[in-house]
């Protein structure tokens, strides 16, 4: 048979110069670090054509790489796929159908610290007919 445990609560314990209703807290620290905001240049790649996305992402990483940024990814999204179905006679046979499907393929690039020059020389990359490129300021 299974063991059935008895959850019992611990009586809080009060301390010299605190009221029962205050919360406990930690010590603070006296050695804080102070993060610096970093800048990420996130750029969402997508196409229809999953050989000419790969090509883009390959140009885009070479002209950062060339700017000294730093660079992670490009990190595969899923794909997309819309999928589409349509009867093939226009008024009888209604199980006489086909299906057509679209797929969308993306990827995922960040560029941490970006210098002005890595953004200009992005902007002005030429990119093919068909691919998409959003871009986001983190």
């Amino acid at each position: 048979m299974a063991e059935v445990k008895k959850i019992t609560k611990k009586k809080a314990v009060k301390r010299p110069g605190e009221s029962p209703s205050s919360p406990r807290r930690a010590p603070a620290k006296t050695t804080a670090k102070k993060e610096v905001a970093a800048v990420v240049l996130r750029l969402r790649v997508r196409a229809y054509d999953s050989k000419i996305l790969d090509a883009s992402v390959k140009q885009i990483i070479d002209t950062a790489r060339r700017h000294d940024a730093e660079i992670v990814g490009p990190v595969p999204l899923p794909t997309e796929i819309k999928k589409y179905t349509v009867n093939r006679a226009s008024f009888v046979y209604k199980n006489a159908r086909e299906q057509f499907e679209i797929r969308l393929h993306k990827r995922l690039i960040d560029i941490l610290n970006p210098s002005a020059k890595t953004v200009e020389a992005l902007t002005n990359l030429s990119l093919p007919i068909g691919v998409e490129v959003d871009v986001k300021m983190i």
